[in-house]
């Protein structure tokens, strides 16, 4: 496995921002995550030191011998600083619990950002498949080989009644989780997404935002998956998760029309609007900026603003992060500094967008 160089990350904006697949302008990643322990260790919160050494170099081991991870990149948490940390956030390849917990923890990657693996997170690995648009199948063949390549190598904790053991309860059984992060801003302006997320709330599926786990939906991004993966098979959770993915995009669709028919006028009011703060704006924070570039995305969905692409848009998404902008920077730079450098680098990706 080879080391990290956090400089290439300059270079592109992330699996789950490539612009490509089904749906994409709607649904901008499908994931599959699933959570494994070892046998004959304790779980991840009841390890000392030692044993989590042990437990992870075994691991590692595993992933340097299977064909797909054995070319992986592989960075050890605790050695990094806070910012460095906060990339991989920003990248989807770690959790907020994983990066901010103590001990030994280690990720490892693969170059195109596709596979990663969180080792020593709740429970022992975390195997994460992130594709970019409406392809949860594909990513569940993808981890599907993953998940049998390194359990050739390794023992999983695993009853024949229960299923796959897991550090919390909720994920005994598969241990997967299936989920789409989706761009849904017709829905939020049409005031329809309440409906729509009280809906999903019966259904058993969790809703979150950008990052997962406690965090809330913002710039219109919603992240839905399941919350029950004991007494269905993988095959099903995903078959699931897909139909109501299909519903919601429809849903999405419609309400683009709408708002392209009689409310017209006010659409195109809203996101010219937000062109001009970008582009006039000298301070601005993330969650303002991420919440006025979602308008403009929709606006380029619509064909509504012309001279600007999914992709561009893509990488001020990201680039407009707090670490992000610090790697760019290549220091460490205060938050007040952040929203000048973060209103500079929207300034100079707009400047060709004529108002």
């Amino acid at each position: 496995m080879s080391s990290l160089d956090f400089s290439q990350f300059l270079e592109k904006p992330g699996e789950w921002l490539r612009d490509k697949g089904s749906d994409h302008d709607i649904v901008i990643s499908s994931r599959i995550r699933l959570a494994r322990n070892l046998r004959g260790y304790k779980f991840s919160p009841f390890l000392d030191d030692s044993n989590a050494k042990k437990m992870s170099d075994e691991i590692l081991k595993a992933i340097g011998k299977t064909t797909l991870l054995k070319k992986n990149k592989c960075v050890f948490i605790e050695s990094l600083d806070d910012v460095t940390r906060q990339i991989l956030l920003e990248r989807h390849l770690a959790s907020t619990e994983f990066i901010s917990k103590e001990g030994i923890r280690v990720l490892s990657f693969s170059d195109d950002e596709i596979v990663s693996i969180m080792i020593n997170e709740e429970d022992h690995l975390r195997m994460q498949v992130l594709q970019s648009g409406f392809n949860l199948m594909e990513t569940w063949r993808i981890m599907d080989e993953v998940d049998t390549q390194i359990a050739s190598k390794i023992e999983f904790a695993y009853h024949p009644t229960l299923g796959f053991l897991t550090a919390c309860p909720t994920n005994v059984g598969t241990g997967l989780r299936a989920s789409c992060m989706l761009h849904l801003p017709s829905l939020v302006m049409t005031k329809q997404i309440n409906k729509v997320l009280q809906a999903i709330a019966k259904l058993n599926l969790a809703v979150r935002g950008l990052y997962g786990e406690g965090t809330q939906a913002s710039g219109n991004f919603f992240q839905f998956s399941n919350q029950v993966t004991l007494g269905k098979n993988e095959g099903q959770i995903v078959e699931d998760l897909e139909k109501i993915v299909r519903q919601i995009i429809e849903h999405e669709r419609e309400a683009r029309v709408a708002l392209s028919g009689n409310k017209k006028d006010k659409l195109h009011d809203q996101i010219w609007r937000a062109v001009g703060a970008l582009k006039a704006a000298r301070i601005i924070t993330s969650q303002e900026s991420t919440a006025l570039l979602s308008l403009v995305r929709l606006g380029v969905d619509l064909e509504i603003i012309s001279g600007l692409d999914r992709q561009t848009l893509n990488k001020l998404f990201i680039f407009t992060q707090p670490a992000h902008l610090q790697l760019l920077a290549k220091k460490v730079i205060s938050p007040q500094e952040r929203d000048l450098r973060r209103a500079q680098l929207l300034r100079d990706f707009l400047k060709n967008v004529e108002l």
